[in-house]
């Protein structure tokens, strides 16, 4: 339904937050306040239930769908029980009044009114009626303890121990035990001995090195160093090739 159908003025274009349990309640509030009004109740399902629930039962209940095959209603008061299925049919509810248009809206039905206020092309002002808030929603309490809140002085005590402790000297390196501290020192090796011969007549040494420092006879070698001479200097002029 085009949103330039609708007659009446955005200021009788309002919600009523209430809870579902006490729509109802309302529902019977507002038509007694207005006793004088053609009003129209229009839901998306069980117009009937909501009928029987009325104090007036001279008010007239239907839902959406005999909204298309009665094309002449109308009525001063619309009162919008719940939230239509889609957009559009609530914009085919308000156009048929020509005064005064309200809805009962839930919780649970704020996220629907978007899609509404955005065909309308504007808010829908809401409103809350005395009795008839949306239950207080309690706050789930954390079982971590509570920081107390630290005074000026508080901060400066604690600024003053930190200031303290970090301008002690401290001991680079922790030192450590002797037993670990042994562990990584570099072992001595003892010196080759000479055993004396097998069987074979093969000497015989304390260590594995000595075989290859010693002897067949177990006497030690000796130490070949390399010379100490470098090799035939050339004169690079003598390998200059001569002119002719």
């Amino acid at each position: 339904m085009p949103t330039n159908n609708i007659q009446i003025k955005s200021n009788n274009h309002r919600i009523y937050r209430c809870p579902t349990e006490k729509k109802t309640e309302l529902l019977n509030k507002l038509i007694q306040e207005n006793p004088d009004a053609n009003i129209l109740v229009m839901c998306s399902k069980n117009p009937e239930q909501i009928k029987e629930k009325l104090e007036n039962q001279n008010v007239r209940v239907i839902e959406d769908k005999e909204l298309v095959k009665d094309k002449d209603l109308s009525c001063d008061y619309l009162i919008s029980y719940d939230m239509p299925i889609k957009a559009i049919v609530y914009m085919a509810r308000v156009s048929k009044s020509v005064q005064k248009a309200v809805m009962l809206l839930d919780e649970s039905e704020q996220k629907a009114l978007y899609a509404i206020e955005t065909l309308l092309g504007r808010a829908i002002k809401q409103e809350t009626l005395e009795g008839f808030a949306y239950p207080v929603k309690e706050r789930k309490t954390s079982d971590a303890p509570v920081r107390k809140k630290m005074t000026k002085d508080d901060i400066k005590e604690v600024a003053k121990k930190r200031y303290e402790s970090s301008t002690q000297e401290k001991e680079k390196f922790e030192k450590k035990s002797d037993e670990k501290a042994g562990k990584w020192e570099k072992k001595k090796k003892a010196p080759n001995k000479f055993l004396g011969k097998d069987e074979n007549g093969k000497a015989l040494f304390s260590g594995k090195s000595g075989e290859r420092n010693h002897r067949h006879d177990g006497t030690p070698k000796e130490r070949y160093d390399a010379p100490k001479t470098t090799g035939k200097r050339i004169n690079i002029k003598a390998r200059k090739a001569k002119e002719d």
